[in-house]
Parts: C-alpha cells; sequence; structure tokens
C-alpha cells in the first residue's frame, strides 16, 4: 500500500533552527572524516559531548528512561524508554540508530529526543541500541550486535518493565539503522529464535541500501541541506564494507535487492513499512526496496514525505516529522496481535 503525504511545497522549508542543527553536524562530520576514510574518533567524541544526553529515571514529556548493558568488551548497550503512562502491555519497539555505520550513539540528543517522542506518540516501549561503529568494525559488526539484543532480551525480559508485550516486538531503524533492522529481522526468520520475542513488523526509515549502479535521485539530489551528499554516501560504504578488492557496493549488505538478494518469499519475512523521503539521495533504492517486498509477497506498505531530506524526523520544527510517528503508530496498530 503506497501513501503519499500531500504537500503543496516544491521544495523543502527550512526554519532557522533546523539549519543550523545541519550545520553543525555537517561541520563536525568534515572536520573529523571528510577526506580520510578513517575516522578520528577521539575528535569526534570529544567535539560531540555537549550535543549528548544521559538516561533519566524522571519522565520528561511522559517519558522515562535507563540504560542496560548487554556486552561491555564491545561498549554493546541499548537504551529503554517507558511511557508513564499506564497499560497492562505495551508493544516493544527495538530502534537501531542512523549515522552510515559510521557516526552518532542512542545518547545524541537528536536521537534520544525522536525515542522519547517515539515512545510517547506510539505509546510503546523502544529500546535504542548502542552498536559498534565502523570504520574500526566493518561489517557485519553491526549486524551482529543488533541480533545479539534481540538475543539478550529475549533471556532476560526482566530488563525491561513488567508489561512490555514481547510478543508484539517490532525492529525499527533509520539510514543505516534501517539497513540492520532489515538484516535482523531477515536472521530473525533464518534461524531458531527464542522463546519470547515474536517480531511482528519491521519499520525502515529512510533505509540504507545501495548498488554499483547510480540512481537518479543519487545523481539528482543536491538540494541544501543535505546531511547525505553522494561524497559522504560513497565514503560510508568504503568504511564499513570490507576491502574493496573483496566486494563492491553490489554486496549483498548493501544492494539487497540486487544480484545476490536473498529469496523472502518463504522466511515469514514480518510485515513492513518503508517511509521515504522526496529529497532523499537514496530515495530510489528505498523504493526497489519496497518493491521488491511487495513481488515477495511481503505485506509492506511505502509511506512519502515529498518535501523532505535525509532525516528530517529529527527536526521536530519540521511538520513531517510529527507525522511520522502518527503513521509508524497505526502501523503498529495494525500489526499487534495479527
Amino acid at each position: 500500500m503506497e501513501i503519499p503525504v500531500s504537500s503543496d511545497e516544491k521544495a523543502p522549508a527550512f526554519p532557522l533552527k533546523p539549519r543550523i542543527t545541519l550545520a553543525v553536524l555537517n561541520s563536525l562530520i568534515n572536520l573529523c572524516y571528510k577526506n580520510h576514510d578513517n575516522m578520528r574518533r577521539g575528535l569526534w567524541n570529544f567535539l560531540c559531548k555537549p550535543l549528548l544526553t544521559s538516561s533519566n529515571p524522571k519522565p520528561i514529556n511522559g517519558v522515562m528512561t535507563y540504560d542496560v548493558t548487554v556486552d561491555p568488551t564491545r561498549d554493546l548497550w541499548f537504551r529503554v524508554y517507558v511511557p508513564t503512562a499506564t497499560a497492562a502491555s505495551l508493544p516493544v519497539i527495538i530502534y537501531f540508530h542512523g549515522g552510515g555505520f559510521v557516526l552518532f550513539s542512542p545518547h545524541l540528543r537528536l536521537h534520544d529526543d525522536f525515542c522519547r517522542r517515539l515512545a510517547g506518540g506510539v505509546v510503546a516501549i523502544v529500546v535504542s541500541v548502542n552498536y559498534r561503529l565502523a570504520p574500526e568494525h566493518k561489517y557485519p559488526a553491526q549486524h551482529v550486535d543488533g541480533f545479539d539484543v534481540l538475543k539478550f532480551i529475549d533471556g532476560k525480559k526482566q530488563m525491561l518493565p513488567e508489561n512490555a508485550d514481547l510478543a508484539n516486538c517490532f525492529l525499527a531503524g533509520d539510514s543505516a539503522g534501517g539497513n540492520i533492522a532489515h538484516h535482523v529481522a531477515k536472521t530473525v526468520c533464518e534461524s531458531y529464535f527464542g522463546e519470547n520475542i515474536k517480531v511482528r513488523g519491521l519499520v525502515a526509515i529512510q533505509p540504507f541500501f545501495g548498488g554499483e549502479e547510480r540512481t537518479e535521485s543519487d545523481k539528482s539530489i543536491t538540494t541544501s541541506p543535505n546531511i547525505l551528499p553522494l561524497e559522504r554516501l560513497d565514503q560510508f560504504w568504503r568504511s564499513w564494507l570490507p576491502a574493496l578488492e573483496e566486494c563492491n557496493r553490489d554486496h549483498k549488505a548493501v544492494n539487497v535487492t540486487g544480484p545476490e538478494a536473498a529469496d523472502l518469499s518463504t522466511l515469514g519475512f514480518p510485515a513492513t513499512i518503508v517511509l521515504v523521503g522526496g529529497f532523499d539521495t537514496l530515495q530510489d533504492w528505498q523504493k526497489r526496496y519496497y518493491n521488491w517486498l511487495k513481488n515477495a509477497g511481503i505485506k509492506v506498505d511505502l509511506v512519502e514525505y515529498p518535501n523532505s531530506i535525509h532525516c528530517f524526523f529529527l527536526l521536530t520544527e519540521l511538520p513531517n516529522s510529527h507525522q511520522l510517528i502518527t503513521d509508524i503508530r497505526r502501523f503498529v496498530r495494525e500489526q499487534e496481535n495479527n
């Protein structure tokens, strides 16, 4: 099902505050990462300290948070967002942040604020995962970390509130996190899994897919501001993938619909919602992903936000950032107990 979000504007409108936010992020990324594929991680961590936030057991906007360590040797942990509104049971959304596999974390304020809004808006318990980052940790470290968090939660459900309904679990992620969420869902379908978690759906927010081909959106999206220009996109792939002598962007982890595409039709792949921005460099790959799922017989929705850039949902001043949460809430409600 395709659901366009209507708008009369021909180009994205940006108030001053989100323009400043994106300018700061672009400056930090360029300083620590541009023109050299090795991330200057120490400098990045130092400069990002003012942008980080701690968990808080006191509710903020109706949501309290706490952190759980999975494996300290990998710095693998997650932040739990719990709505204070009482309910006998709440669905669980396991969320993977974006950042090209190279950047960010759950305690970056932008992602923390989004997960808080997601928990309150959907009325769900959100588990935001801190996974290992490239180039220090290349593929498949991030996919392994994601699946290991599911196994950890399945075996230690007491780490979540008592009203967490693991039989109504959703995998979700934005950008690179959308890639991780897809591959974790596929692994769940292929592997014997535990007793408690039942994955009901996949929420793919502007998922990070690609390939050797240059699509129209790869070549044509040059609108400013833009957090994901083509040059940076290619750099992220180089940082994450094994040496290009061994593979290219048609690798099965990148081009999921390409030469090495899996056959999902017999896997029992969960219902999926694909959320796409009309000014996102990756939108053509995301629409191919939607059509690939649809052709495999997967129940899938496509929601388009024509005037939105990559990661628009992190910027609360943009109206579609709130509409996206409404669309996710609708999807979750439709899948619960199906």
